[in-house]
């Protein structure tokens, strides 16, 4: 967003949601009963496996539609491949694990764009619709509602281990999180618009504290975390004790310290782990506190089994203060 600052950007008064308060869709209404979505994503190979690979990156790119409350409609590949020195038939393995997600998504593949590039990269863009008056923000938290955390924490953490050779394909840390980085959205979308909920955000990069900090300040309220009611991925939580911690979750950690309030009894560990980065996350929720229940037995019924209560918007100055 820094290099975007001073540049005459245009606007429009059916533009309902830019990048300005961090988020990662546009949302353009095109009449009363339809806005389109729009959002883009790609990186680099996370695991091995082409295949595999390909459905991370296809789900992560589906996320940024689902968060809004919108239906994916059409997609784009967006390829990074050297002519040269890896075989074409891992790129096909690469689009065939994105093609799958998109078609369990329910949305078409209709094309893409390519270039030659020596370290491979892949992403879909992607077009939705939603229904103007039922977008999902990261703007509209309000004092006394509950935060809830869809998928748990640690996915970064084991990418690295798995990258240093800790664990392989046929085990449980790689397993677990090869699920969970191609697990849908989708049934959180769903749950979100049944009840009417209005402020999410999904949890990437930047972590559950970076996210939560942009939804925390968007909303203009203060978020009060729980750091021992986070879900976390145990395995993730072995490896990060024996020093292995992705480069950016420190540097998401020192982003956040100068605006993110962390008592002194949060370990660590804690730290790390609410920082960090994750691929093809879970959704951050506020959900007003009368429809708790109907909420939580909402998410076990849709199969959320991961979805924990994590901590409460409050009143007070803009942003973020983490309990034990």
């Amino acid at each position: 967003m820094e290099v975007l600052k001073g540049l005459d950007l245009p606007s429009h008064p059916d533009l309902i949601q830019s990048f300005e308060e961090g988020a990662d869709a546009g949302i353009f209404k095109l009449d009363e009963e339809r806005a389109l979505v729009f959002t883009a994503d790609f990186f680099t190979p996370v695991v091995d496996d082409p295949f595999t690979f390909g459905q991370i990156a296809a789900t992560n790119s589906l996320s940024d539609v689902y968060v809004v409350g919108g239906r994916p409609l059409l997609c784009l590949n967006l390829i990074g491949f050297p002519k040269k020195g890896l075989p074409l038939e891992m790129l096909r393995e690469i689009l065939k694990g994105g093609l799958s997600k998109i078609k369990e998504a329910g949305a078409l593949l209709v094309g893409g764009h390519s270039v030659d590039d020596p370290e491979p990269k892949y992403g879909l863009a992607v077009v939705g619709l939603v229904h103007p008056a039922r977008v999902i923000t990261n703007k509209e938290a309000r004092p006394g509602e509950i935060l809830y955390l869809t998928k748990p924490l640690g996915t970064g953490i084991l990418i690295t281990a798995y990258k240093g050779g800790l664990f392989k394909e046929k085990d449980r840390p790689y397993k677990l999180m090869v699920e969970l980085m191609t697990e849908l959205n989708d049934k959180a979308c769903r749950l979100m618009q049944e009840l009417g909920l209005r402020c999410a955000t999904d949890i990437t990069g930047f972590g559950l504290l970076g996210h939560a900090l942009e939804m925390a300040l968007a909303s203009k309220k203060r978020f009060r975390i729980h750091a021992s009611k986070v879900p976390v991925i145990k395995e993730a939580v072995k490896f990060a004790s024996m020093g292995i911690i992705p480069e950016g979750d420190y540097a998401n950690l020192n982003f956040c310290s100068s605006v993110v309030k962390i008592n002194p009894e949060v370990t660590e560990l804690q730290k790390i782990l609410l920082a960090d980065a994750q691929t093809s996350g879970g959704f951050l929720i506020s959900v007003p506190r009368e429809l708790k229940e109907k909420f939580e037995e909402k998410a076990l019924e849709l199969g959320l089994f991961w979805t924990k209560a994590i901590g409460e918007v409050v009143d007070g100055e803009p942003g973020i203060e983490v309990l034990p």
